[in-house]
């Protein structure tokens, strides 16, 4: 008995020891006291086991003995394994900053730390702007006319953004421009997201581009002249950096620049000679000043004693002798204005470089540095306006689209999109907000931007799919009327630049995270490089005692035991608690998989891709519930919570499970699913349930599709309709005609009224000449129903309309001059 009960309290104990990184000598102490009563009350054996542990507590724990002789021939070994970080890789680890992220890859979330990021909301003047030069903006614009007509924005468009200010939402006041926060612009973009092209074309100057890079580096000569000209349009700035090849793997750029001399108006003047072709560059066709990375090299030595400067960035005006820019690429489904910008010995001088020649050679950290922020507002603020249209327009549409005498939004296989296009809105709006909070607060996310990138461009995909389903043949017929078709096909751009996502998924996010944001690895690298073994044996202990922590975490909480208690109300607070389980469960896995794979992890890129997976689903599940903790709830929205969070939690522990599935160490992925799923997963899909009351909510005229849809452009006074404000007109009236509908249906049903009354219409008629409804009714429903129609009607074109060149058309219903079967004489 003494035995059993000495067990127990050893392993309890331990287990809190662990828990709390108390460390060796606490372990120490438990197992020494616990081994001298064993032998003090005639528990021997166990007492003899618990006293050797004690030891080799001992021995390999405390710092006075495991220096002498355990420290050395770990870092040996560790010098041997550890992966060789490349000096950009390096450029890139310490760009941007560490925030939340951290705090999950360390397996124990402060979760104050999270919601002391106050949130202060817009300015009056950023809310006026989104309320009117927005709402204006997006006004102008229809899909048709600008993908298939202009292939262009209309001139009083660009006019209009040009005035008002929008390619300068990120230059400071002092230099005209509008000096937005973070969350403003991601609002303006999310605003402009009604189309495309438009939200491109404000997006792209106001993130990775001249602009930014101006701001941080560029001298104040640069800054004077160039800045108050982005900001009111004079100048429309591009950015060079891809070309055939160089691609994800900027860093291997072959476009050079070779410092030489030249004479110009018979003065030598000391500059740079470049060649370069880039392609893939959006606003090159109309920029007048143009962004170029390229590698620098100086083989005269005019400047210093070293020859390959590195990669440099220059910004040239567009009438420049030998640049060669203009023409256009065919971006699938937008005509955004992209293209190749070409140059053969283009001569500019020095004081093109941006930041001049104090920044030569610093072109990749400028250049990563300014992504940590761009890529966490521009593309993940269209994907987020999208998919809230999006939403706007599919629950508008299956509620007056009515087959089978009831609307499609009543029908559960409309439903189940509808749900997930609701929830993949309301956690894009939560993380891109919340995270446009932190830049705010001055962080510079780097880890989050690949994230938020890749995951809710992948959202997008995922949820103009539904929505192109939901809406049928009104979304695959193209015409001024489809306001979803020409977007759908355009989403492979947010799929592919800034980052492919492919390689942001299987490389960046973990393969960056895990060195930037652990918080001992990038301290035992360094202590490498130095040879430092004092630092390496205080940072790889710390970690060993971080390893024991998490799993003791994963495992007690996987049980059930030892919940963290945190800040928030119910019914957040659960899943606050299952995040901080499964983060010490994620920080475990790293660790598990970085020790047993060490640099072959670099390799093993679907591996890498789900312990990425499980980060990104935990950060976008801690920002839906930290915006849920700070902002006014509607009614509704708790079951858009629980859903939400089901779907998250449910994809991160899938992601555990194909993480133990496929370490190449068999045994270890099944010790690590022991740890962390001892009585199995824990999250279902989302329920039906909350699936149906979501679906009807988004399309109905609720307080839950407002908030969804609130600061959308959701007026119908533009210079083009707006589906989204006429589907909310509808909704408003809806009530009122579905009682009509079914007063109308079911005396049709009784046979009250002519089988010859197929048409709504017509059954309204005839049941107001029977007195069944009111002439008020009557009078109602005729122009709903009007509505209705011209919100279900497509578009149809001349036979010819489509042909570009008229000489091809094949009319296939021409007469031919005899016919083509002759009549048989018949011969007497």
């Amino acid at each position: 008995m003494l035995t059993l009960l000495l067990i127990v309290i050893a392993v309890v104990g331990l287990l809190i020891i662990m828990r709390r990184e108390a460390g060796a000598a606490s372990a120490l102490a438990l197992l020494g006291v616990l081994g001298l009563v064993g032998l003090l009350f005639d528990a021997n054996f166990i007492g003899f086991v618990l006293l050797l542990g004690a030891i080799a507590v001992a021995v390999t724990g405390l710092p006075a003995f495991r220096r002498q002789w355990l420290t050395p021939r770990i870092f040996n070994i560790f010098k041997k394994v550890a992966p060789k970080v490349s000096a950009t890789e390096r450029t890139a680890l310490e760009a941007g900053s560490v925030s939340w992220d951290g705090e999950l890859f360390s397996g124990k979330p402060q979760w104050g730390k999270l919601l002391n990021y106050k949130d202060e909301g817009l300015t009056e003047d950023e809310q006026a702007f989104l309320d009117n030069q927005c709402a204006k903006a997006a006004g102008m614009c229809n899909a048709w006319d600008i993908a298939q007509e202009r292939a262009d924005l209309p001139q009083q468009l660009w006019d209009h953004l040009k005035k008002e200010g929008f390619f300068g939402m990120i230059i400071p006041k002092e230099y005209g421009g509008l000096g937005f926060s973070a969350k403003a612009q991601s609002m303006v973009l999310q605003k402009l997201s009604a189309n495309e092209t438009l939200m491109v074309t404000v997006g792209v100057p106001n993130s990775l581009g001249p602009g930014e890079l101006l701001l941080k580096y560029g001298t104040q000569e640069q800054k004077d002249h160039y800045l108050p000209r982005l900001a009111d349009g004079r100048e429309i700035p591009c950015f060079g950096l891809t070309g055939p090849r160089a691609g994800s793997d900027a860093t291997s750029l072959p476009d050079t620049g070779v410092v030489c001399k030249q004479t110009i108006d018979g003065e030598e003047v000391l500059g740079v000679r470049l060649n370069f072709e880039k392609r893939w560059i959006t606003l090159a066709p109309i920029a007048t000043v143009v962004g170029l990375a390229f590698r620098l090299f100086d083989p005269e030595k005019l400047l210093s004693s070293e020859e390959d400067r590195g990669i440099t960035l220059a910004l040239i005006p567009r009438d420049t002798q030998g640049m060669d820019i203009g023409r256009r690429h065919h971006p699938i489904g937008s005509p955004f204005m992209n293209g190749p910008i070409k140059g053969v010995n283009v001569f500019v001088p020095l004081d093109t470089i941006i930041g001049g020649q104090d920044m030569i050679g610093q072109g990749w950290r400028m250049l990563v540095e300014c992504l940590s922020i761009g890529r966490c507002i521009t593309l993940p603020s269209g994907a987020t306006g999208t998919a809230r249209y999006a939403l706007g327009w599919s629950g508008g549409f299956t509620r007056v689209r009515r087959q089978f005498n009831v609307p499609v939004a009543e029908m559960e296989g409309v439903q189940e999109p509808l749900a997930r296009m609701a929830s993949l809105a309301y956690i894009s709006q939560a993380t891109v907000y919340q995270t446009a909070n932190l830049i705010d607060h001055g962080e510079k996310p780097a880890v989050p931007s690949a994230i938020l990138k890749s995951q809710l461009t992948e959202f997008q995909r995922v949820l103009l799919g539904d929505a192109m389903d939901v809406h049928g043949g009104k979304a695959v017929t193209l015409g001024p009327r489809n306001y979803l078709g020409i977007g759908y096909s355009a989403n492979p751009v947010a799929i592919t630049v800034e980052g492919a996502n492919i390689m942001t998924r299987n490389l960046m996010i973990f393969g960056q995270g895990a060195i930037r944001c652990h918080p001992y690895v990038l301290d035992e690298l360094a202590a490498k490089d130095a040879n430092d073994i004092e630092a390496f044996d205080k940072a790889f202990f710390s970690h060993a005692g971080l390893i024991f922590g998490n799993a003791a975490r994963a495992f007690t909480m996987g049980l059930g035991f030892g919940k963290e208690s945190v800040p928030f109300d119910a019914p957040a607070a659960a899943y606050a608690q299952d995040i901080t389980r499964l983060s010490a469960a994620f920080g475990l896995c790293a660790d598990a998989a970085m020790a047993s794979l060490g640099s072959a992890l670099k390799k093993r890129e679907m591996l890498s891709a789900r312990l990425g997976d499980v980060l990104s689903n935990l950060y976008l599940a801690s920002m839906v519930i930290k915006q849920w903790q700070t902002n006014e709830k509607v009614e509704g929205e708790d079951a858009l919570l629980h859903y939400s969070c089901r779907f998250l939690l449910h994809r991160a522990e899938q992601a555990f499970v194909e993480i133990f599935d496929n370490l190449p160490n068999r045994a270890l992925g099944k010790v690590l699913n022991a740890v962390v799923m001892p009585t199995g997963r824990r999250w279902d899909k989302p329920h039906d349930d909350l699936a149906r009351d979501i679906a009807k909510r988004v399309s109905t005229h609720s307080a839950l599709r407002t908030k969804l849809l609130y600061n959308t452009w959701d007026t119908d006074d533009g210079e083009q309709p707006n589906p989204l404000a006429r589907y909310n007109a509808l909704l408003v009236d809806y009530d009122r005609a579905e009682v009509i509908y079914r007063t109308v249906n079911k005396a049709y049903a009784k046979g009250e009224l002519p089988q010859t009354a197929l048409h709504p219409e017509a059954r309204v008629e005839a049941a107001f000449e029977k007195g069944l409804i009111s002439e008020e009714e009557t009078v109602f429903m005729r122009e709903f129903e009007k509505r209705v129609l011209e919100m279900l009607t497509v578009d149809d074109f001349a036979y010819d309309a489509f042909a570009t060149n008229k000489d091809t058309l094949i009319d296939h219903n021409a007469r031919t001059a005899a016919p083509i079967h002759q009549p048989i004489e018949r011969v007497e």
